[in-house]
C-alpha cells in the first residue's frame, strides 16, 4: 500500500520521538485502535489480560507501534507496560491473522492514521514557526 520507500519511512518514523511524543504515539494508537475495535480506550491500557477481543485489539496496538513507527520490540513493550517478549508475541499473533482480507484491510487502516499522525508530527517540527504565524 505505501510503495517501496515505505520501510526507509518506517525506520526513520522511530528516531526522534522523545518521552512526551511516545505517549503521544500511544494514544494515537489505543484510540484509534479503541475506535477500530469498538472498545474503550482504558480496556487496552488495563494491567490484567482482559476478554479476547480486548487481549487482541492491546496485541493489534502493540504490533501498530512496531511496524507503523518502526519502535524496538523492546521499546514497543515499554511503551504498552509490557516487556519485549510479550510485545513480540503480539506482531506474531497478528501477523498470523493478516490472512483476513477484512482483518488486513482494518489493519492498513490503522497504519495509515498513526504513520500519517507521526508524518504530521514531522511536518510541524519541520516548519515550526512562532506563535501566531500563519501558515500560507
Amino acid at each position: 500500500m505505501w510503495g517501496p520507500y515505505r520501510a526507509a519511512e518506517i525506520a526513520e518514523a522511530a528516531r526522534g520521538l522523545d518521552a512526551a511524543e511516545r505517549l503521544a504515539a500511544r494514544r494515537v494508537i489505543e484510540a484509534t485502535v479503541a475506535a477500530s475495535f469498538d472498545l474503550p480506550v482504558a480496556e487496552l491500557g488495563a494491567a490484567t489480560r482482559r476478554q479476547a477481543p480486548v487481549a487482541f485489539a492491546r496485541q493489534v496496538a502493540m504490533y501498530i507501534a512496531h511496524v507503523g513507527l518502526g519502535l524496538s520490540l523492546t521499546d514497543t513493550g515499554a511503551l504498552f507496560g509490557r516487556d519485549r517478549t510479550t510485545a513480540a508475541h503480539a506482531c506474531r499473533v497478528v501477523e498470523d491473522r493478516r490472512d483476513d482480507h477484512e482483518l488486513d484491510r482494518l489493519l492498513d487502516a490503522i497504519e495509515t492514521v498513526v504513520v500519517s499522525w507521526k508524518m504530521t508530527l514531522d511536518w510541524c517540527r519541520a516548519t515550526s514557526r512562532p506563535a501566531g504565524e500563519r501558515v500560507a
